[in-house]
């Protein structure tokens, strides 16, 4: 276990991500862990790599966190694990003395390193001594690395959009602008223009470019209409056309129609503009952002865009229930499902924020516990904990992915796509299978499907770990004695299948023992059906030493069912299956 220390944008969390990637075991991933242990603590293997972030916390949090950390630090060391933690910046001297040995404090690198090896990792060709400017300097000290990153990230757009030169040079001063001066130019391009038509007209192009620059003006005209813009009587004949009022704003319509702005990553700074200095209008933005994305001439790139646009500036700002608003009212009914793909995509960028991640993963297990849900909020609900939220928080992934396999009002077809999800991360990992097993198991009268995912759960098709026998057990005794015979049966058949190949141990024959012991109708079941398995015909292909294995592991289960039940004198041969029915 590692503790890193640094000063804000020192790159704390990509060193600590950085560790972990080269400690990693091959096709492992990274677990990042809560600073509250409220849906309980981890149950780490040997290799696994867990990441703590904890550089927001506050100082009167602190001495509370500490003491969750000192409970992963316990189980990461007693399991084999590997663990870092990122702490707050200049809460050093807060940390307890039991956790100081393992605090390293990070500098911050090198700028031009920084920026070199991003240039160089997106494919752009300079030389060292174009990376001497006084503004690249001035970054180089004090910028924090995701700026750094982001600043390459605009290089390589320039270079690509190919409007911007030809060399490294002018790529470079196109990308330093965007990413200093921007803001000062719009601000006062904002003091030139102080109508509401242009100031929608801007608002409009910066949500929408790369769009046709009749849907831009159609989206200006809705935010107008939203914000009650005294209509203009001028018949418009006399009004200015498109052209001109692009022109008068600096704004350049391609030869296909599509609207940008000329300089790069112009939108970004008018975009930050508005949300930053009309904090009173965030609420109408977000309600236009969801008339524009129900605008027929929208295409799914666009429509994708202007979402993350908008998720950039909600998150920004400190508004990330503007994102569950729209994700709410885009998976409505009225909506018809053709607004999925935009609310997947909004609940998959809050997810992935460094600040609200969590917050966003709370709001999941509402959803996903609420009294009723919308089968289209229910099936992106699904999409995100299947390839977003299991990437980081496998176990959170688990828990509300069984909620929804449970739900009542959901399609079918929905219920299924829960479960297989769900099936796919508890089959290949032992604590995700203990997560998704004890929450099943009836207390009283079982709850709806959950004795059938259970079922699911036993099958030794597509399991690719050793399963907890404790659990595995449980499962097994919840299952005879919720289901008939005929559902479970012949899934202990496959059992029988794979120990007959030496692909399983004996547990397995302890644990099915143990799950019907004391229930001689169960035991029954297990002997008539282990009879019926050995009895089953072979095809050709099945060799002679296979079917004296076959035949060797039916005997040897069918004492153990005369050993549970008191009847070790009874035959286990051919006349076994009549023998114990006159018992």
């Amino acid at each position: 276990m590692v503790i890193l220390q640094g000063a804000p944008g020192s790159g704390r969390r990509a060193a600590a991500t950085m560790l972990l990637e080269e400690a990693s075991v091959p096709d492992g991933r990274i677990e990042e862990l809560q600073s509250n242990l409220e849906e309980g603590a981890p149950e780490p293997s040997p290799g696994d790599c867990y990441l703590l972030d904890l550089s927001r916390v506050g100082e009167n949090e602190y001495s509370a966190v500490q003491r969750t950390l000192m409970v992963y630090r316990s189980l990461v060391e007693e399991h084999g694990a590997r663990m870092v933690a990122v702490c707050p910046a200049d809460l050093e001297w807060m940390l307890d003395a039991e956790l100081a040995p393992l605090a390293v404090a990070i500098e911050r690198p090198r700028g031009r390193a920084v920026l070199s090896r991003h240039l160089r990792v997106r494919g752009v060709r300079f030389e060292y001594e174009q990376l001497s400017t006084d503004a690249l300097a001035h970054m180089f000290a004090a910028a924090p690395m995701r700026d750094l990153d982001r600043l390459a990230e605009l290089v390589a757009q320039a270079r690509d959009s190919a409007r911007y030169g030809t060399d490294f040079t002018h790529w470079r001063d196109e990308a330093v602008a965007a990413a200093t001066n921007w803001s000062q130019q719009v601000a006062q391009q904002m003091r030139e223009h102080r109508g509401g038509p242009e100031r929608a007209l801007l608002l409009a192009a910066a949500m929408m470019s790369g769009s046709a620059a009749d849907t831009v003006m159609g989206a200006a005209s809705r935010l107008l209409e939203l914000v009650r813009y005294p209509r203009d009587e001028t018949p418009r004949l006399a009004q200015e056309g498109l052209g001109e009022q692009f022109e008068k704003l600096s704004l350049v319509r391609e030869a296909d129609g599509r609207v940008r702005f000329g300089g790069l990553a112009y939108d970004d700074a008018v975009r930050r503009h508005f949300w930053e200095n009309f904090p009173d209008l965030r609420p109408g933005f977000r309600d236009w952002v969801e008339q524009c994305t129900a605008i027929p001439e929208l295409g799914p790139e666009d429509r994708r865009r202007i979402v993350g646009r908008f998720a950039e500036q909600a998150l920004s700002s400190g508004r990330p229930d503007d994102l569950c608003v729209l994700v709410e009212k885009w998976t409505q009914p009225s909506a018809g499902g053709r607004l999925s793909a935009a609310a997947a995509t909004t609940l998959e960028l809050g997810l992935s924020h460094e600040q609200y991640g969590s917050r966003f993963r709370s709001r999941v297990y509402q959803w996903a516990t609420a009294a009723r849900l919308n089968p289209d909020l229910a099936r992106v609900l699904i999409g995100v904990c299947r390839h977003v939220i299991a990437a980081t928080h496998p176990e959170q992934a688990v828990v509300r992915l069984r909620h929804l396999a449970l739900r009542r009002e959901v399609p079918e077809a929905l219920v299924q796509e829960a479960r297989s999800a769900l099936l796919q991360l508890a089959r290949k990992n032992r604590r995700l299978y203990v997560r998704s097993v004890l929450p099943l198991l009836p207390g009283g009268r079982p709850e709806n499907g959950s004795l059938d995912v259970l079922l699911a759960l036993l099958d030794p098709v597509g399991l690719r770990i050793e399963p907890p026998w404790r659990e595995f057990t449980l499962a097994w005794r919840a299952v005879m004695g919720g289901r008939p015979a005929a559902a479970w049966c012949p899934v202990v058949q496959r059992w029988l299948t794979r120990l007959a190949r030496g692909e399983e141990g004996d547990r397995t024959l302890g644990a099915l023992l143990l799950a019907a012991s004391g229930d001689r109708e169960l035991l029954n079941h297990l002997y008539v059906t282990t009879c019926e398995w050995a009895d089953s015909p072979f095809t050709e292909a099945v060799g002679q030493a296979q079917r004296e294995d076959r035949t060797r592991t039916a005997e040897a289960f069918r004492r153990e069912i005369d050993l549970a039940q008191g009847i070790g004198n009874v035959s286990s041969g051919p006349d076994a299956r009549a023998t114990r029915e006159r018992i």
